[in-house]
């Protein structure tokens, strides 16, 4: 995958948990929730934005870390909201989950790959 498509992915995946949050209940746990959420899943395509930019390809490989962190971190978000019933649209959660577990898996291989090269 080029980085402009990966990129408009990690944006596009963004954008569909902001518009899902906005039909959340106004408990407690689920305005926790979904703020958390919002927050690693655009931290994940600002910093694959950072990462583009990289000085070297140990500052990539930094920032991928972090990406790949907020992307775990939004999938185990997604599965507690799942589990405690806090999100009604459970097809449309169902989709997110599946696209983050995508893009992890996407990360996981890009990161391999710059750290076998900084290895050579």
């Amino acid at each position: 995958m080029k980085p402009n498509q990966l990129e408009e992915r990690l944006i596009q995946f963004a954008v569909n948990v902001i518009l899902l949050c906005k039909k959340i209940d106004k408990s407690f746990a689920s305005e926790h929730l979904a703020k958390q959420l919002i927050r690693s899943v655009t931290s994940s395509a600002l910093n694959y934005g950072e990462a583009r930019s990289a000085e070297s390809t140990k500052d990539f490989l930094h920032k991928m870390k972090i990406c790949l962190k907020e992307l775990r971190e939004s999938l185990i978000n997604m599965k507690i909201q799942k589990g405690a019933n806090l999100i009604s649209d459970i097809e449309e959660l169902d989709k997110l989950m599946k696209e983050n577990d995508e893009l992890i898996s996407i990360f996981v291989v890009s990161i391999k790959t710059a750290s076998n090269k900084l290895k050579s």
